[in-house]
Order: C-alpha cells, then sequence, then structure tokens
C-alpha cells in the first residue's frame, strides 16, 4: 500500500479501538494522518513504528480484504497486484465492543460517515467496501442501517460495496410457510458446548401465528406470550429469554427473538424445535435465523434449514452493490455464498458475483496468503467500481458513473455462469463481474 517512492498510499487511518484522538467530530478511536504514517514507516525499528502508530490487523481479514482491491504487488513482482493498484485509501478499523468481536452498528455507520466526510471534503469520487455482515434483522432491507446506507448510496460520486455474507450452507436459516389453521414444526440441534444462542423469528406483524418451544426430552412446551413485552423460563441447564417486539417506524415487520443462556456453563445440548400455529394469516410467512456461522458451534443448526435468504446485514440494502462468490477456476457457485432474495420485499440481491474461493493476497507481516469467503469476492467489485470511476470521473468519460448508475454498468457487464439456467437468481444474481464486458456498450 505504498508508492513507488516508498510513502503511503493512506491517505487516513482510524482506528476505532485505540482510545485517544479521534477525528473531529466522533467520540471514540484515534486518526492517524498520512504524515504520521509516513514518518513511522521511515521509523528504524519496529518498536519506533509501533510507538507512532500503533494500530495493528490481528486477524489479517483487512489487509487482505485491502490487498484485493488495492494492493500494488510488488512483493510477488505483480502477480499479486489488486484490482486498483494506484488508488488513495481511507482505512477504517472498526471497535470492537462485544466479547466475540462484533463491531456494532454505530461503529459502521461512523466509520461510513468519516469516509463520506472526507471525500466530500477532499472533492475525490469514494468507494466504500464493506467485507462485514451479521444476520441480525429481518433481511427485507428496511433496518435502519439499510436506510442509511441507501441514503448515503444516493449522494454524488460515492459507491458502497458489500459483500452477501458466507451462510448459505451454515444452517442459520429456516421458514415456512402456513395457510390459516396451519402449524409447522420447526427443528433445530444445539451442540454440546454451546454457551450461548440467539434466534430471531420475523413474521409480518398482521399474521396471526403462535408459537411454542419446545426443549429436548421435555414433554411439554413453553408458549411465548401473544403480546408486547419479554419473559423468562428455565429449563435444565438454560434459561429461555423472549423478547416479543412489535414493528418500528421504519419497518412493517416483527421479531420475536429467543435467547438461550447457560444457567451454569452450558445451554441445553440436543434437539429443540418450534411449533409454529397460524390462526389467521394473510401471507403466512415466518423466517428462523441464528447467530453467524462464525460465532456458533458448527453442530448448532436448523435441522431443515433453508439456503436462500442467507444473505446477511447490510449486503440486503438496495441501493448497494451487493457481492456473492464464485469459484473462478471451475466456474462453479462458491457454497458458502449467501443467497438472495431480500426477506418479503423481493430484492434481487446479490446483484452479482466474483470470485471468492482461494483467494492470494497480501498478509500481516508481509508476503501473501489465501482465503476465501464473500469478504474477497467484494474488493474485486470496489476495485473495479474504483478504475470505473477513474475512466468515467477523473478522466471525464461519464462524470456520474456512480450510485445506481455504476450498479448498472456492472449488472449489463456480467457475465452468465453455467450453474444458473436464468437471470437475475437468488445464487449469482445477474451473473459474474466483468467489467471489460461492462464498457463494450460505451
Amino acid at each position: 500500500f505504498r508508492n513507488t517512492d516508498g510513502s503511503t498510499r493512506i491517505r487516513a487511518l482510524w482506528d476505532q479501538s485505540i482510545a485517544g484522538n479521534p477525528p473531529e467530530g466522533y467520540f471514540l478511536g484515534t486518526e492517524y494522518t498520512q504524515d504520521q504514517i509516513n514518518a513511522a514507516l521511515q521509523a528504524d525499528t519496529f518498536e519506533q513504528r509501533m510507538e507512532l502508530v500503533p494500530s495493528t490487523d490481528v486477524t489479517g481479514h483487512g489487509t487482505h480484504v485491502a490487498g484485493i482491491a488495492a494492493g500494488n504487488g510488488r512483493a510477488s513482482g505483480g502477480l499479486y497486484r489488486g484490482v486498483a493498484p494506484e488508488s488513495s485509501l481511507l482505512a477504517v478499523k472498526l471497535g470492537s465492543p462485544d466479547p466475540k468481536g462484533f463491531p456494532n452498528t454505530i461503529e459502521l455507520m461512523q466509520a461510513v460517515d468519516f469516509s463520506v466526510r472526507y471525500a466530500l471534503e477532499h472533492t475525490v469520487p469514494l468507494v466504500i467496501n464493506l467485507s462485514f455482515g451479521n444476520t441480525y434483522g429481518s433481511h427485507s432491507g428496511t433496518s435502519l442501517l439499510e436506510t442509511y446506507l441507501d441514503y448515503v448510496s444516493n449522494l454524488g460520486r460515492i459507491n458502497i460495496v458489500v459483500g452477501s455474507g458466507n451462510e448459505g450452507n451454515n444452517g442459520g436459516h429456516a421458514s415456512a410457510r402456513l395457510a390459516s389453521l396451519e402449524s409447522a414444526r420447526i427443528e433445530f440441534a444445539v451442540g454440546n458446548y454451546e454457551s450461548s444462542l440467539s434466534i430471531q423469528i420475523w413474521k409480518n406483524y398482521w399474521d396471526d401465528i403462535r408459537f411454542q418451544l419446545t426443549p429436548p426430552g421435555l414433554g411439554t412446551s413453553f408458549k411465548i406470550p401473544n403480546q408486547p413485552g419479554s419473559w423468562r423460563f428455565s429449563f435444565g441447564t438454560t434459561q429461555i429469554l423472549v423478547y416479543y417486539g412489535l414493528p418500528s417506524p421504519y419497518s412493517l415487520y416483527q421479531e420475536i427473538a429467543i435467547d438461550l443462556l447457560p444457567r451454569r456453563d452450558y445451554i441445553s445440548g440436543g434437539v429443540w424445535f418450534f411449533t409454529a400455529e397460524a390462526r389467521s394469516v394473510i401471507e403466512g410467512i415466518i423466517d428462523l435465523w441464528m447467530p453467524a456461522a462464525a460465532i456458533r458451534g458448527t453442530a448448532t443448526q436448523f435441522l431443515t434449514p433453508t439456503t436462500e435468504t442467507t444473505l446477511t446485514i447490510p449486503s440486503t440494502a438496495g441501493n448497494v452493490i451487493t457481492v456473492g462468490a464464485y469459484d473462478s477456476s471451475t466456474n462453479t457457485l462458491a457454497p458458502f455464498s449467501g443467497r438472495g432474495y431480500t426477506w418479503n420485499t423481493g430484492q434481487v440481491k446479490p446483484d452479482l458475483v466474483a470470485p471468492g474461493v482461494d483467494i492470494t493476497s497480501c498478509a500481516v507481516g508481509g508476503g501473501y496468503e489465501s482465503r476465501s469467503g464473500t469478504s474477497m469476492a467484494a474488493p474485486f467489485v470496489s476495485g473495479s467500481c474504483a478504475l470505473l470511476m477513474q475512466w468515467g470521473i477523473l478522466q471525464n468519460n461519464d462524470p456520474f458513473l456512480y450510485g445506481e448508475k455504476m450498479k448498472a454498468y456492472l449488472i449489463r457487464g456480467a457475465r452468465q455462469l453455467p450453474f444458473s439456467v436464468s437471470y437475475p437468481n437468488p445464487q449469482s444474481g445477474y451473473g459474474a463481474l466483468c467489467v471489460s464486458s461492462s464498457l463494450t456498450f460505451v
């Protein structure tokens, strides 16, 4: 991420996890300027560098993603060069107050806001890469975060690219559709040594559907009260917390949240199940999501999972460019790739797919490593957007090449893949990234 003279291409680095000197107008972390980063690069020892700019990438995820989008490939003689290897960079390391290390929505929104303000102040085009997502929400594109990203996407000279997540084949989603007076049984396994588990049920508020939860080995069920509020039950080594929600000012939909918490060390393992009973319904749609596979055991999953509508949030936002993953060596869908469409609203997501299997890019400490995920697919598209914005905006071939127009360019150029027979589809959207075809019609 350096120029040929050794200076950094990073214009600013905001590390939200290091308290001290946040950017003006924000309340957490520390911002390091380009001059400070250059001073650290010129220091004699690693210790001196860390004293000047102590921010580090402890997982290698951000480094790998940035390398795909914009690495210069110099350490490999150009072999592993990123898509836009001369672009300037803004870097934001999200804070991690959660014990499992996942930032919250506020930190992500502040990171986006910081990037947008920087681009406006310095009058430069901006591509925001979000190789980030979670499963909490209705997956309909209507949450506060998704609405915010839609708003930002409509600002001038900005594109937001989001990976569709890695929940496609991980058993974390189940669904049913009921007519009035029908019922459904939805089973899920809890593995041994699971310290907690949360499950969200989402439905239309106007559908009268009642739920019961049956723990393993117990003859009776816990009836979930059909009214707003919070309740607590106990079974064996498990506390069961229930939150029965209402629609919000920005969403039509209703959440019923269930948290399984340990009374001692672990929650009760085995097969649990929900019973859903439809009293009077119009649509009768119910969907259930667990947390992302990365934060639950591999044995904990729905026994009859639904692979569609496994997009992570915020890839469900309507105006962002949502990217799934495919294996470019075999032209097959990556089995982990999060799939659409959005829940209840039926928006086409992902918009397209990009390579996301065994991608070689920068490693922390030097050299290269291979990783897989839609986190790796998204920066292929982000780098491509940067090149297209350079061609369109900076070189004055199309000064309005951003937002929905950028998405239209990418969709028009998308290459059809052999595993899909119709387009768009929930697996690959409109096809695979192909920038040269996006420009063929210009």
